[in-house]
């Protein structure tokens, strides 16, 4: 027998020899795998869908929804009901005794309480109603106290409207009701249309007027428009509608220089600080006053 030849032999160990080229399948699923996204999915995208499959499936029956639900409940009942967390008293700061009774009442709690059942904003905002309180903090303390800090506010004058005397702090706040006006003899009283929102420069005159301060009675707002200063013998000092502290303070320097206040007048009118006038109080007949010359005459 003849030897095969060489190049016989070599097609023979080629033809049983493997293909190294992958299949056209294992191709795609390589690439598939250098994608970021795709590895992302396969790792955690496909765990994530098999176990919301089976919690889906397992809370599908409503006895053991309802038996979780319970479970929870009762386990934060368990820790908002422990001894640390309760409040068992309510302390009041910087209030006085009628304040204190009206946030009382205002704010029922039911104590002892959990200190997480209690809203302190919305407390806080209930007791910020009350017209005596500027300023309210709420905070729980150690030992379980409700600690709430008042800062009230301070009257400044009297009011006298519809629904009789009001107190109002110096920016026109409202305060209480005064019942009996022996009761503040120290406060000025004011009246008159618009009053009450104009406080601030109700107080600025009254400071003007400190010298004839045991004289005055009040001031009376006419058409929301400017003040009259009332004085004790009848008499009134009608103020303009601008700047009414200067033409004021003039007044109280003519009377500084000459007793005018002490005569027997009704009025001095002001609201013409070109031209103030006087009215008599016998022949009620009316004077212009140069008040310039009568004060530079002292």
């Amino acid at each position: 027998m003849r030897p095969l030849r060489a190049p016989e032999r070599r097609y023979i160990g080629a033809e049983h020899r493997r293909d190294p080229a992958p299949s056209r399948l294992a191709y795609r699923i390589e690439r598939l795998w250098l994608t970021p996204a795709f590895r992302l999915a396969m790792r955690a995208g496909v765990p994530f869908v098999l176990a919301l499959s089976v919690a889906g499936g397992y809370l599908a029956d409503e006895d053991r929804r309802a038996a979780i639900g319970t479970k929870i409940a009762d386990t934060r009942q368990n820790i908002e009901e422990r001894p640390e967390f309760m409040v068992s008293l309510m302390a009041i700061d910087g209030a006085s005794d009628p304040v204190a009774n009206a946030i009382r009442s205002m704010v029922p709690v039911d104590l002892p309480e959990s200190s997480f059942r209690l809203d302190l904003e919305a407390m806080r905002a209930t007791i910020a109603q009350i017209d005596a309180v500027a300023s309210a903090e709420l905070r729980i303390r150690k030992g379980g106290i409700l600690q709430v800090t008042v800062t009230e506010r301070e009257p400044a004058i009297l009011w006298r409207g519809a629904r009789g005397l009001e107190m109002l702090d110096a920016k026109g706040h409202r305060v209480a009701t005064l019942l009996d006006r022996a009761a503040r003899p120290d406060l000025p009283v004011i009246a008159g249309e618009g009053a009450d929102d104009h406080v601030p420069e109700a107080l600025e005159i009254l400071a003007a007027a400190q010298p004839v301060g045991d004289r005055i009675r009040g001031l009376v707002r006419l058409g929301d428009r400017r003040w009259d200063v009332v004085l004790d013998r009848d008499q009134r000092i009608l103020l303009p509608e601008i700047d009414p502290v200067t033409a004021l303070q003039a007044v109280i320097a003519l009377n500084t220089a000459q007793d005018v206040l002490g005569r027997d007048l009704t009025s001095i009118d002001m609201r013409n600080p070109d031209r103030p006038t006087v009215r008599l109080a016998e022949v009620e007949e009316e004077t212009t006053v140069d008040m310039e010359s009568k004060v530079s005459g002292q």
